[in-house]
């Protein structure tokens, strides 16, 4: 019985230990949310101390119409009013990025937008 009590601090720190790897893990490499936006290049800012060119911050919305601000980088100014559809990692900023159609947005990101 004294064995066990000894080894409990141990045990409960390698399972903090490992919870934490997880979460952090999840955040890293896995935890993405997907946000729609529209480029409007008067928010572009034209940088020079960086391999991407150009820095972007705009309004982006979740499915659910859940606004967030995000910035990030490209190395070309893009297309003027294209909808994009952004993968987003709160640790790590934009993840990537592509190009969609209007149709393509959820009905409540549309609705920000009224076309």
């Amino acid at each position: 019985m004294d064995s066990i009590k000894e080894k409990l601090p141990v045990i409960i720190g390698i399972i903090v230990f490992l919870l934490l790897c997880s979460v952090a893990y999840y955040y890293l490499f896995i935890g993405k949310t997907i946000y729609y936006t529209q480029i409007d290049n008067t928010q572009i800012k034209e940088i020079t101390n960086s391999d991407m060119s150009y820095e972007y911050t705009l309004d982006c919305y979740q499915e659910n119409g859940r606004k967030k601000s995000v910035i990030f980088k490209t190395s070309r100014a893009l297309r003027g009013n294209a909808f994009l559809k952004i993968e987003y990692m709160e640790i790590t900023g934009v993840h990537s990025w592509e190009e969609v159609q209007y149709d393509e947005l959820p009905k409540k990101v549309q609705d920000k937008y009224n076309k």
